[in-house]
């Protein structure tokens, strides 16, 4: 079964990506993590993101676009990330959620993905 991983972080841990004093351990942490999901063989797919300031939201409006830069959302923690990963059930995939650096100080959020939509034919 295959989940996706929605990895949050707070402004403060994106800050830790370019400080040269905390970029190492912020790295550390994530090149274990990552490392530990590749060595098991449950990486489908992943990225990270660039800060929430490097987005742009769009909605359609009165059928006009409204772009917005920057995070729509004023939350404390943004998305900074995502892993598809395909493990047995949901309990393995919390598992391996409750290993990754932003757990303890942001959030994981597990989704199972939709299965592959049905062929349409003309």
């Amino acid at each position: 079964m295959q989940f996706m991983m929605l990895l949050t972080e707070t402004a403060t841990e994106f800050a830790h990506r370019e400080d040269p004093a905390k970029a190492p351990a912020y790295w550390a942490g994530w090149s274990a993590f990552i490392g530990a999901m590749a060595q098991a063989g449950i990486i489908v797919r992943g990225d990270g993101l660039l800060p929430p300031a490097t987005g742009t939201t769009l909605r359609i409006r009165d059928g006009k676009p409204i772009v917005q830069d920057g995070p729509f959302a004023d939350s404390k923690e943004q998305l900074g990330g995502y892993f598809i990963i395909e493990v047995p059930d949901l309990d393995t995939a919390l598992s391996w959620a409750a290993r990754a650096p932003s757990a303890t100080y942001a959030a994981v959020e597990i989704r199972p993905l939709l299965p592959p939509m049905p062929s349409v034919s003309g």
